[in-house]
Formats: structure tokens, sequence, C-alpha cells
């Protein structure tokens, strides 16, 4: 039944975001970059309400309260990266615009691709190390300004269940440069979405959203070991079971 499910969550993603990307595509000639993004969010939700409907995966967030409050206030999103879901989830539970920052070989996927391309997102080529960088900082610093959140994952790539990555200061680095509060995220998605996995659980995946931190007068290198802190924390106190392997040797020590 798991297999069943999971192919036809896929085949409802393959089948619609074809005509939804034709769609954004033609409306991006007429419409702002904002309503661009929420056009494409609307693809997101489906994703995500489906994934409910589907394969039964549900959404538990707390931490509403950490978020910036303000219409225009600015923040970097530092996210756990376990799997797609969270890069579904994101955008369709924010109440802010979110820009991505993302390797720009993203932008050839056929559809799905040339619609990412049509909205205010930063794609990096990731072998020109300090130009990307640069790039980031520049336009992280304008979408900010304008009320859009920045969203990365400081591990750069998905992690497998009850493990963590190495975390990237890059995010940190433009949240000191521009300096906007960092939050991090945790998110359990690995429960249900595992790695690569093509077949999808029922489950629960918690979403939990940190508090601030501000970045003002921090290192971006210590602001991360922070976040980093914060997120495998909230990690092994959300999905204890993921972490009782690699947790018990170091207790035994």
């Amino acid at each position: 039944m798991a297999f069943i499910r999971s192919l036809a969550h896929m085949l409802l993603m393959a089948v619609t975001v074809v005509p939804w990307a034709l769609f954004a595509l033609l409306a991006s000639l007429f419409v702002s970059r904002t309503r661009m993004y929420w056009i494409c969010a609307g693809w997101l939700r489906l994703a995500v309400r489906s994934g409910t409907a589907i394969l039964g995966i549900q959404n538990r967030i707390i931490g509403w309260e950490n978020l910036p409050q303000g219409a225009r206030d600015p923040a970097v999103l530092l996210v756990k990266h376990q799997s797609t879901w969270e890069t579904f989830v994101m955008p369709a539970i924010m109440p802010h615009p979110l820009a991505f920052v993302f390797k720009k070989e993203l932008l050839y996927v056929p559809f799905f691709g040339w619609a990412m391309a049509r909205m205010d997102m930063i794609h990096i080529d990731r072998s020109r190390r300090a130009a990307a960088f640069n790039k980031v900082v520049h336009q992280g610093r304008r979408l900010l300004e304008q009320g859009t959140w920045i969203i990365m994952f400081p591990e750069g790539t998905r992690i497998p269940r009850g493990q963590a990555g190495h975390y990237k200061a890059g995010g940190t680095r433009l949240a000191v440069e521009t300096g906007v509060p960092v939050i991090p995220v945790a998110v359990t998605s690995a429960k249900c979405w595992p790695r690569k996995a093509f077949v999808k659980r029922p489950g629960v995946v918690d979403i939990s959203i940190g508090p601030q931190i501000p970045s003002a007068g921090r290192a971006p290198d210590e602001l991360m070991r922070e976040v980093q802190a914060w997120i495998e924390a909230e990690m092994r106190r959300l999905d204890p079971d993921a972490y009782a392997a690699t947790d018990a040797p170091r207790k035994a020590a």
C-alpha cells in the first residue's frame, strides 16, 4: 500500500507541475515577482496537502511566535535538511515570501526549473565560491529589505535520519553582513520521507521554529555553531529514537 500511495503522489506531482509551470511562466509576463512567488507556492501547497491526503504525512508545527511579526521584518531561516519534504513545506506554510539559495543547475530542470528562473530567488555557481557569496549578499540584502526571508539549508544536502552533516557558515555570513537575525528550524521529515527513498511512510513530521538569534557583533562561524547546537539538540528531542544508536557510545564514554 505504501508503494501505491507513493506512486500516486509522484504521478500527481508529475501531472500537475507541467500545466502549473506553464501558467506561471505566462503569468510572469504580467504579474509582480511577489505575485509570481505565491502562484508557484500554490503548487507546493498542493504537493503538501496531497502528501497528507495520499501519503498520510501530517505536519506538527511549533514556534510560530519566533517568526518576525512585522510585514517587512527580515530573517534568515536555517533549516535542517533530511528530504524533499521541507523544500515543499517551508514555502507552503510560511506567511512571507521566501527566497531559496540554490545551485544554478536546478534552473535547467524542465518546467519546474523554468518556473524557478522567473522567481526572485538566488541561484549561484558553486564552482565560483567568492563570486557566489558576493551574489548571495547583494541579492540577499535587496530581498531582505523588501520583506522576503532568505532560506538556506546549512548542511548543503539531504542528511540521513539520525545524522548531522557539516554545517557551512554561508547563511550566518549573510546574516552578519546584513545585520539580520537567524532563525534555526528543526525538521524530522526523514521519519516519513527518507532521503532518496521512493516509498514514503505515513506519520507526523515535526517542524520546530527556534528563537531568533541576533547576528550583530557575531562571527559567522561562532554563530553557525550556535545554530547547529540548537538544531541538533532539538532534533534529538523531537526524534530520540533516530539518535539512540549514535548517542549511546558517547554516553558510555
